[in-house]
C-alpha cells in the first residue's frame, strides 16, 4: 500500500509518518506533482521468544562442588 503526500506536508508531519509507517507501507513524497521521495517501512521484527521448559533436560553435568565458594573470594565470605 502507498500513500503520496506533498514535501510540504512531509515537513509538517515527519516525525508522526516515521512513527506510524508499518513495514512494508511506502509513503511517496512528491514536489510540484512529481515524486521525489519514497519513505518505506522497514522496521525489523522480534525473534519470537523461546517457550517456558525448553532448555529441560540440557544440562547433562553438574561439578559436585557447584555451590561451593570460589578460592578467589574464600576471604571475603570470613
Amino acid at each position: 500500500m502507498s500513500t503520496t503526500i506533498t514535501v510540504e506536508e512531509a515537513q509538517a508531519k515527519l516525525k508522526d509518518l516515521i512513527g506510524n509507517l508499518a513495514s512494508g507501507e511506502v509513503i511517496i513524497i512528491t514536489e510540484n506533482q512529481q515524486p521525489v521521495a519514497r519513505l518505506v517501512g522497514d522496521r525489523p521484527t522480534r525473534a519470537p521468544r523461546p517457550a517456558p521448559g525448553l532448555g529441560k533436560g540440557s544440562i547433562l553435568y553438574m561439578a559436585p562442588d557447584f555451590d561451593e565458594p570460589l578460592e578467589e573470594f574464600r576471604e571475603y565470605m570470613e
